[in-house]
């Protein structure tokens, strides 16, 4: 990392800092993608299983990932502070958290995870892939975590090719996995999509392995000693990370679990055709979307990077250079949303039902594009100044209060059918997008009336 002057180096540097990101980004989510259209092939209620399953996972996922991202701007602050030799510290802390939310998560799924399956009355068949789905893929979630506490430390420092390398590497073995298990190729069992949940696991496990290996092979990893040197268990270390981790988590938390809600929601209300075409569109928007979810995780190395260096102005260049370089890819995205809806719906399933529904789905999709870009570069500029509680509380407000309640008044009470749940998605995401952008506004004038000599502490 270095403190880029002009507006032409910054979008170099920016550049430089995304593209890694976005690899790594669009591998992680490739695994999904690969679990959904491989159980596709397997049968209708193996993809709508696997679904369910994945929607689940989805929001405790995206919290606990909010809750380590946390250490980006921590890290990314204190190198802007020329602090390295707290670093270390930060990351051994954020193992022990890392680990203790996991054995949470686990031990809360294996009591609550059949009530939840069971108030949803769904087909035997897809309770039963839905279930085990989870249990295969929940037998890797603690080397997760342990792998994303890595890739926030690697990514912090300007080096998000490491990350992106491992995932490269990965993601071939993720599809054998999938195929060997689904079809039941190589000696395997044939599961169907329960099988890939396992595969999911097992490559979790190798996104582990290899990212500790990275600290050991690239020199500049080495020098912070990172699994030689360990410091105690520290309950005033998990509670710095956590004042910012927590309420990251929550945020991303009620952002990712609206589209959850709104899946499991479906999923009583309509019948599995519906549920399939609906997870054929947003899997594949999803895909779309980790280009602005890419560019807020990059805005948040670089603005935590300026504000550690109490160089204000330059933060807000790089937010002006994120915010509108994500509002015109999604211009172009959703043109070829509109113009290539229906291959793209092929590309989950042959059904001719699930096609039709999942184009009118996608044409829904187009609405919330740009409001997804804005509230997620926004929340990553603000990530950055390490401003995150008023940010969680509009994220509840704006998803929970208003978007979910418009979906369900819609979907329930109008013509809409599944499609109002789209549009209340929709408003969801716009009022977060404007509160983060009010919220924003108010920090970036704090920072300014704050001496320099301190802005880099507030």
């Amino acid at each position: 990392m270095y403190h880029a002057e002009t507006i032409l180096e910054k979008c170099r540097l920016f550049a430089i800092i995304l593209w890694p990101i976005l690899v790594t980004q669009l591998s992680y989510f490739g695994m999904n993608v690969i679990d959904t259209i491989m159980s596709g092939q397997a049968g209708t209620s193996d993809l709508a299983g696997v679904s369910i399953g994945a929607g689940l996972w989805l929001p405790v996922f995206t919290g606990m990932n909010g809750i380590l991202l946390a250490i980006t701007p921590m890290v990314g602050q204190l190198l802007g502070k020329k602090e390295h030799h707290s670093i270390t510290a930060i990351i051994t802390q954020g193992f022990y958290v890392a680990i203790l939310f996991g054995g949470l998560i686990l031990i809360s799924s294996a009591l609550l995870l059949e009530p939840v399956l069971s108030l949803m009355s769904l087909d035997p068949e897809v309770h039963h892939t839905a279930k085990h789905y989870l249990i295969g893929l929940s037998t890797g979630i603690i080397p997760f975590f342990l792998s994303i506490v890595l890739r926030n430390f690697f990514d912090a420092q300007g080096y998000p090719r490491i990350t992106m390398t491992i995932m490269l590497g990965v993601l071939p073995l993720n599809f054998l996995f999938n195929y060997s298990l689904i079809f039941g190729k190589f000696g395997a069992p044939a599961l169907g999509g329960i099988g890939a949940g396992y595969a999911t696991a097992a490559s979790y496990f190798i996104i582990f392995l290899f990212s500790v290996v990275m600290t050991f092979r690239v020199e500049v990893m080495r020098r912070y000693r990172i699994f030689v040197q360990w410091f105690a268990p520290s309950w005033t270390a998990w509670k710095r990370q956590l004042r910012i981790g927590i309420p990251l988590g929550l945020s991303l938390f009620f952002e990712a679990s609206i589209f959850s809600a709104v899946t499991l929601l479906m999923a009583a209300m309509f019948d599995t055709i519906t549920i399939a075409a609906h997870q054929a569109a947003f899997s594949f928007t999803s895909i779309i979307f980790m280009i602005p979810l890419s560019m807020s995780l990059a805005l948040t190395i670089v603005v935590a990077f300026e504000v550690g260096g109490q160089r204000i102005a330059h933060a807000k260049q790089y937010t002006r250079i994120g915010v509108l370089t994500a509002m015109c890819i999604m211009l172009i995205s959703s043109c070829f949303i509109y113009f290539f809806r229906e291959p793209i719906s092929y590309i989950y399933t042959d059904n001719p039902e699930v096609v039709a529904l999942a184009k009118r789905f996608l044409i829904f999709a187009i609405f919330y594009q740009f409001s997804d870009a804005a509230q997620s570069t926004l929340q990553g500029v603000l990530q950055g100044y390490k401003d995150v509680t008023v940010p969680f509380l509009t994220s509840f407000i704006s998803y929970w209060l208003l978007g979910l309640p418009a979906g369900y008044l819609l979907a329930a009470h109008t013509n809409l059918g599944p499609f109002g749940w789209w549009l209340g998605i929709t408003v969801g995401l716009t009022s977060a997008a404007t509160g983060f952008f009010i919220r924003l506004k108010i920090v970036q004038h704090r920072h300014a009336s704050v001496p320099q000599s301190m802005a880099g502490d507030t």
